[in-house]
């Protein structure tokens, strides 16, 4: 909601024990996920609702590339939070809360953001509430190549799902995780 971008993706190499950050000023840092191959990393950046690549070898880098990243998927209907390889192809992402016009506002303006931040709210609680009344979390699988959403798990009905923050799929089945609930999901596929 402030606006801030300090997030950074970081290298450490155990053989010189030295760090360097590849990419800075990113909002809300929230997962990384080594693609099947290993040529890139996948870094979901949930203030800006995007997941960028970041190419690890350099003769992957395309024309939409800058300084070895591009955009991978952008437009999501929700805040993306963690990444995980799915067995199938591609890639699921938590989606934390879905959007609405309250979210979309807010988020386009870091001021108002800032300002409510100043309150004397817990603006946890208030989401927490929220995400139990609406439950309007959501699960995406992402192609392996361009981002493009595949495949779309959501609740329905008394089942919905409440600030989904991890997603993980073994054997046919979705293990969901929620930053707002005391257990696990587990839904087949």
């Amino acid at each position: 909601m402030s606006g801030d971008k300090t997030g950074r993706l970081m290298k450490y190499d155990p053989n010189t024990k030295q760090v360097t950050t590849l990419l800075s000023n990113l909002a809300f840092v929230n997962g990384v996920a080594l693609s099947q191959n290993g040529d890139y990393l996948l870094v979901v950046e949930t203030a800006m609702c995007r997941i960028l690549r970041y190419w690890l070898n350099e003769t992957s880098v395309t024309s939409q590339s800058h300084d070895n990243y591009e955009i991978f998927a952008e437009g999501l209907p929700g805040f993306p939070d963690n990444i995980k390889r799915s067995p199938r192809g591609g890639f699921w992402v938590g989606l934390n809360t879905k959007h609405s016009k309250l979210t979309k506002f807010a988020m386009s303006n870091a001021w108002l953001g800032r300002a409510a931040l100043g309150l004397p709210v817990d603006w946890m609680k208030v989401h927490s509430v929220w995400a139990r009344y609406n439950g309007n979390g959501m699960a995406v699988r992402l192609s392996e190549d361009s981002g493009v959403i595949l495949e779309v798990f959501e609740g329905k009905n008394e089942n919905k799902w409440i600030s989904i923050s991890e997603v993980e799929e073994k054997d046919g089945t979705l293990w969901v995780g929620s930053v707002n609930t005391p257990f696990a999901g587990m839904y087949k596929i």
